[in-house]
């Protein structure tokens, strides 16, 4: 059940290491929906962590709906933001599937990082990560 139409990987720092959609078209608009989820991150992480102290809970859950998406976000303990947008229309996608995503996308994001040819902080480009990602993503045509 793969139904995502964006999938970002967000840097510490707030900036794209990655960012995929499907249809290219709506790529701006993508950019545009990841971007205003990041305050949505921040805040929750700050509540997080007033609350907790620690943070174990990596998954943030839906950061916010809209007329047609649904935004969910993932952070890691080095602080690098996920966000998956799936279609609206899509009913029938579960928290527990979302969660899947998450961590399958974080488990191939840190084998990226262990590329010793990696350097961090730059934009991903490794064809096994895009490779899980297009798994994940919306099939078109």
């Amino acid at each position: 059940m793969n139904m995502a139409v964006c999938i970002a990987v967000i840097a510490k720092e707030n900036y794209p290491l990655y960012i995929r959609s499907v249809p290219s078209q709506n790529e701006l608009k993508f950019h545009y929906t990841v971007h205003t989820s990041l305050d949505v991150v921040e805040e929750k992480i700050s509540a997080v962590g007033k609350s907790l102290g620690d943070q174990r809970e990596l998954y943030l859950g839906l950061l916010y709906p809209t007329e047609d998406y649904r935004v969910y976000g993932y952070v890691t303990n080095s602080k690098v933001k996920f966000v998956i947008v799936v279609d609206s229309s899509n009913t029938s996608l579960r928290d527990n599937e979302i969660r899947s995503m998450f961590r399958k996308l974080h488990n191939s994001f840190t084998d990226v990082m262990c590329n010793p040819f990696h350097n961090p902080g730059d934009p991903i480009q490794s064809k096994t990560f895009d490779g899980i990602v297009s798994g994940m993503m919306v099939q078109t045509g």
